[in-house]
């Protein structure tokens, strides 16, 4: 059975990426974004609230997403995969280990930065 990833190891493996950064917003969720002060993007969102898997919320690409939104422990995320976006959920056993959430988060981060333009990559670091 997965291991559900806790709050320090989500936020320590978000801060690990490059260019992102944390907010709590949307009553106390923990998101992470990429960019800077002039433009970022949600690349992360995660809650607990007194479960012990996290509703951890992250973009996939649209092969993935019909891969994952009937596996169970993952649903479709709630408001964004209904208005047409490809975000999943990980919620519940047996979902995800904490290698594969890692990995999501990381192609995540990779398909959120991909719509920045060309300089704003370069500036930050994002270009490789």
């Amino acid at each position: 059975m997965p291991k559900p990833l806790d709050r320090d190891a989500y936020n320590a493996y978000c801060k690990s990426l490059p260019a992102a950064f944390h907010v709590v917003q949307w009553g106390g969720a923990h998101v992470w974004k990429v960019g800077d002060e002039s433009q970022s993007k949600v690349f992360a969102i995660a809650s607990w609230g007194d479960r012990k898997y996290a509703g951890i919320t992250f973009k996939v690409s649209e092969i993935a997403y019909e891969y994952l939104k009937d596996r169970p422990g993952l649903r479709p995320a709630p408001y964004l995969a209904s208005r047409g976006m490809s975000w999943i959920q990980h919620h519940d056993e047996p979902g995800l280990s904490e290698a594969e959430i890692k990995d999501y988060l990381s192609e995540s981060h990779r398909l959120v930065a991909r719509g920045f333009s060309k300089r704003l990559k370069r500036k930050l670091g994002l270009d490789a």
